[in-house]
């Protein structure tokens, strides 16, 4: 069973507003085992909207509108869906005395086209809207030979969830067959998603059942398996199967094989081996700490961290000698080991992180940083035995250098753990 949503309303194809009510409706569907296989945006225009419901109606079993039900003239939702299936359209009078009762106990005059609102396509269940004026309405038809459920719903997310889930749901769930659906979400960090597809592809092209998904986030790459089966035991042990080969694949790139942000992963890792962490950044001005500390209960992990952006506080807070940064530069090998070996003696943490960088748009301090190029990262881990140093040359703006040299810095963590 697949479904499609289409969010009626011109002002949702403007900058201002947001179909936010299509990820409702999307989770409460795959709670009922239907796919939402496409979601549509249509303006306030009779014929186009006309047009989109009778494509969705071909390729769907469920269909969904949101929005088009109020009083003005460029409410069309209801002409539009009726003049799709090629019914007519009945004004209700219960509806209509309930719309003037409505008014009535506001003290408010109903102009006349409120009773717009009343107009239901023949054959519709009415959905009674207890959060506003327009009702919604359940249609079961049959379109070119096919079994159809045609949904109308009001706009407002305040209207849309409540009526859905008190009138709609239940109605869904008698109509459909059992069907449910199950999900894996692996995560894999600074592997291009090339290299992560040319790996993953002949193993999840023999899954012909599970819907995997490839997407490329900031420093990281996601692989989403779905898999809709009669039982939620049996489209679980499919995408688990299949993950638990994906895993093999990709080794330790894979860092999350759940959804686990990596800070989370980096945190219950420090957690399981009794090891504490403290940092001392530079270019990424306190983000490690900031992503490590928005993890619950990370302080029995992370020690702390400082933002040591000036060459005077890397000397205060992580004891780094005037001298070598004077000979060596800020954004250096040297400096940013003596970062992360000085963090860690200061605070008594069992590891030390330093990071060091340009991140533009301005070059380098006269010096030795100003040979460095826009991009250039130092990461450094201390652990009082050793100190192991990377260098990184990332390109981009300074907000992806940044959350570059804070995914790379988090992952470097992670594997030193493991």
């Amino acid at each position: 069973m697949i479904a499609e949503i289409i969010a009626v309303g011109s002002e949702m194809l403007t900058p201002h507003r947001q179909d936010t009510n299509s990820l409702f409706l999307t989770a409460e569907l795959n709670d009922l085992g239907v796919q939402v296989a496409f979601k549509t945006i249509v303006g306030d225009h009779l014929s186009r909207l006309i047009l989109s419901i009778r494509i969705a109606l071909t390729r769907t079993d469920v269909l969904i509108l949101s929005g088009g039900l109020g009083p003005t003239e460029d409410d069309l939702t209801r002409e539009a869906v009726a003049s799709a299936l090629s019914l007519e359209i009945q004004r209700d009078n219960d509806l209509i005395a309930a719309l003037y009762k409505r008014f009535a106990v506001r003290k408010i005059p109903m102009s006349p086209n409120n009773e717009k609102q009343a107009d239901v396509v023949a054959g519709a269940i009415i959905l009674p809207n207890k959060n506003g004026s327009a009702p919604g309405q359940f249609l079961d038809v049959v379109y070119e030979g096919h079994r159809k459920i045609v949904i109308l719903l009001p706009g407002p997310p305040k209207e849309l969830k409540p009526l859905f889930e008190n009138e709609c749901r239940r109605r869904l769930a008698s109509i459909l067959p059992p069907r449910f659906i199950a999900r894996r979400f692996l995560r894999i960090a600074l592997v291009p998603e090339s290299i992560i597809d040319a790996k993953a592809a002949p193993i999840y092209k023999q899954y012909e059942d599970v819907e995997t998904t490839i997407l490329a986030h900031t420093a990281e790459i996601q692989l989403h398996l779905l898999c809709a089966k009669p039982s939620l035991a049996e489209a679980q042990a499919r995408v688990d199967e299949l993950a638990e080969k994906l895993e093999n694949a990709l080794g330790e790139s894979v860092f999350s094989a759940t959804g686990m942000p990596l800070e989370e992963v980096v945190i219950l890792l420090l957690g399981m081996k009794e090891l504490t962490l403290a940092t001392a950044e530079s270019c990424t001005g306190g983000l490690v700490a900031e992503r490590l500390t928005s993890v619950p209960n990370s302080s029995s992990a992370f020690s702390g961290g400082s933002v040591v952006y000036t060459n005077e506080l890397k000397s205060i807070f992580a004891d780094v000698p005037h001298e070598l940064i004077e000979r060596h530069g800020a954004v250096s090998p040297e400096t940013t080991r003596a970062l992360a070996e000085g963090i860690r003696r200061r605070t008594g943490a069992s590891l030390g992180l330093g990071v060091t960088g340009l991140a533009g748009p301005g070059g380098g301090a006269p010096g030795p940083d100003a040979e460095r190029p826009i991009g250039r990262v130092y990461i450094a881990i201390a652990d009082g035995r050793q100190t192991t140093l990377t260098e990184l040359n990332i390109p981009g703006d300074r907000e992806r250098i940044r959350w570059w040299a804070s995914q790379n810095a988090l992952d470097q963590i992670r594997r030193k753990l493991l």
